[in-house]
């Protein structure tokens, strides 16, 4: 079956949705079904559907409880009453809490089982419960103990992540225009942007969630946010990238991440730009950075984590 379009301009909202990228060999999505995703860049935000708009949702649940909850009750929310929501999760990432949390909204739940996967179907209630309790927890917020603003189920939400930190404590003062591939809640990008050299800085990432937050954190106006995945941007002739790869798309891990990263960022570089990535030990990066760059040196090698310096 084909993977359902992404629909950016109907005129009035879909009447079927999927929400992320459940498994088409366990369940049906029409090929017209509306794409609702903030990992897919252009896809529509089930938090903009209006109450009721839908007849018929599947989601892909996300394996995070305070995410998955904020997805389920706004699916509950964006169905009419009598609507049919199907919701998969993997076992062993949530998909065992599936039926108690429905259930927590006052639906009747039908389950089956397959190929690791739990699958539970509901229609949705005339009055669920609890939905505006799991919006709110789930909704984005300022995490005072980090200074950021974020929300459940960005990467490494309430935290700054080791990398990102050993990162920043090493970070040069760059100057021109570069890049932030995966710049998360932009973390990273704050830091460049202490060089009053850097002429431009464009905030590459493919969860929109993490670039709405960003644009609340990089208020410096050389700062450029775009909601796209960093293995597709167009930019050239940049004198510098900075990344912290990741190593995980929509829950499942891809080492081919990172080293799709630093094919790109070799595509981005001027000739004698430079890429400083960090990332931890064991991640298999060397060979692609020596294929795509001239020079590679490793920086720091601390707490499990590599910085490496590469240039073009």
């Amino acid at each position: 079956m084909a993977r359902p379009v992404t629909n950016n301009d109907l005129p009035e909202p879909p009447r079927t949705a999927v929400y992320g990228a459940p498994p088409l060999d366990l369940v049906d999505v029409p090929p017209d079904a509306a794409q609702l995703s903030p990992l897919r860049p252009g896809s529509q935000a089930i938090e903009a559907l209006p109450d009721g708009a839908l007849d018929d949702l599947v989601v892909a649940a996300p394996p995070g409880s305070i995410e998955r909850r904020f997805v389920l009750a706004h699916a509950l929310r964006a169905l009419r009453p009598g609507g049919t929501l199907t919701v998969l999760g993997a076992k062993d990432k949530g998909g065992g809490r599936l039926r108690g949390e429905l259930e927590g909204f006052g639906c009747e739940v039908a389950e089956r089982f397959k190929a690791r996967q739990r699958l539970c179907t509901v229609t949705r209630p005339p009055t669920p419960q609890g939905l505006d309790e799991a919006i709110a927890e789930g909704s984005p917020v300022l995490v005072e103990k980090i200074g950021l603003q974020s929300q459940p189920g960005i990467f490494s939400w309430n935290r700054i992540d080791p990398g990102s930190a050993l990162l920043v404590r090493h970070l040069p003062a760059f100057a021109g225009h570069g890049a932030d591939l995966g710049a998360g809640l932009g973390i990273l990008s704050r830091a460049v942007l202490a060089s009053p050299k850097v002429e431009a800085l464009t905030l590459i990432e493919i969860d929109r969630r993490a670039v709405d937050a960003a644009k609340l954190n990089v208020t410096d106006p050389r700062a450029r946010f775009n909601w796209a995945d960093a293995r597709e941007t167009k930019l050239t002739e940049l004198d510098f990238v900075v990344t912290n790869p990741p190593f995980h798309a929509e829950g499942i891990e891809d080492r081919g991440l990172g080293q799709a990263f630093i094919a790109s960022a070799a595509r981005m570089l001027r000739r004698s730009g430079t890429l400083l990535l960090v990332a931890n030990r064991h991640m298999p990066y060397e060979a692609a950075l020596r294929t795509a760059f001239r020079s590679v040196e490793t920086r720091v090698e601390e707490a499990g984590y590599k910085i490496f310096e590469a240039r073009k």
